[in-house]
């Protein structure tokens, strides 16, 4: 039996693969009754994946971000951009700061340079991230503990989720696999996100590093909305509609050379 999580993710796939799906079919593939995909299909319409039609539903015209790679698949992708965001990300985080770090390759390369900072609290939910951060002497490490994910190498459910109530941060670095700016940002698993929307909780100010590719693009499982990002750092093959809209929302952007 799917999880309601694992079911959408496949009917997501199929919407991909074909354009359009029928109710009658899906309850069929998936052993479900019809109200249960009527339901996976309207919460598929809230995030404006898909856009429902008489018994079934078709993909809307967007960037849907199906694959999730492993953590050492993304380490490769895009990676002198990320060292750029990394290395320029580092720059906001002064002595005195209390930081989350998301888990992720580019928040990993923040990580790395901050090898020379002092008198800094970084909570992390990524087992790359505090690894990288073991070499920096100056920086108290917290981690916020709960189940291990081995595909991101990141720690996840509510014992994390708790242990970040427990504090106050600065900033929060979060990466995402999507930032659309309508549908908001988003990643592909649905227990990161909830630790993701905990983190913003805990945070006065939301910082997205991301490289330019994850624009106009859709996960499954929404963050937030992207007017409540503070600030973007990302590299400048954004596109001008985006990085205009960005400014729109007053959301401060900071770009790196691709």
């Amino acid at each position: 039996m799917k999880t309601t999580s694992e079911r959408r993710e496949l009917i997501l796939f199929h919407l991909h693969q074909k354009g359009s799906v029928q109710v009658a079919d899906l309850a069929e593939m998936f052993s479900v009754s019809t109200v249960t995909i009527r339901n996976d299909l309207g919460a598929l319409e809230k995030k404006g994946i898909v856009t429902r039609a008489y018994g079934g539903a078709y993909l809307n015209k967007a960037n849907i971000s199906l694959t999730e790679y492993s953590i050492d698949q993304k380490s490769k992708f895009n990676d002198v951009i990320k060292q750029r965001i990394g290395k320029l990300a580092a720059t906001l985080i002064n002595e005195g700061d209390s930081i989350i770090l998301d888990s992720g390759t580019t928040t990993s390369q923040i990580a790395e340079h901050l090898q020379n900072i002092k008198n800094v609290i970084v909570m992390t939910n990524g087992i790359n991230v505090a690894n990288a951060l073991i070499k920096s002497p100056g920086i108290e490490i917290l981690i916020t503990g709960g189940h291990l994910r081995r595909k991101s190498l990141s720690f996840f459910g509510s014992q994390a989720e708790q242990s970040l109530k427990q504090y106050h941060f600065n900033k929060l670095f979060l990466g995402v696999d999507g930032f659309h700016l309508e549908k908001g940002i988003s990643t592909h698993n649905e227990p990161e996100a909830q630790l993701n929307r905990a983190m913003c909780e805990v945070a006065d100010e939301i910082i997205v590093v991301t490289d330019s590719s994850k624009f106009s693009n859709i996960s499954l499982h929404k963050i937030l909305d992207s007017k409540r990002v503070d600030t973007v750092i990302t590299d400048d093959g954004i596109s001008e509609n985006d990085l205009a809209s960005l400014k729109q929302l007053g959301i401060k952007v900071l770009l790196v050379e691709k």
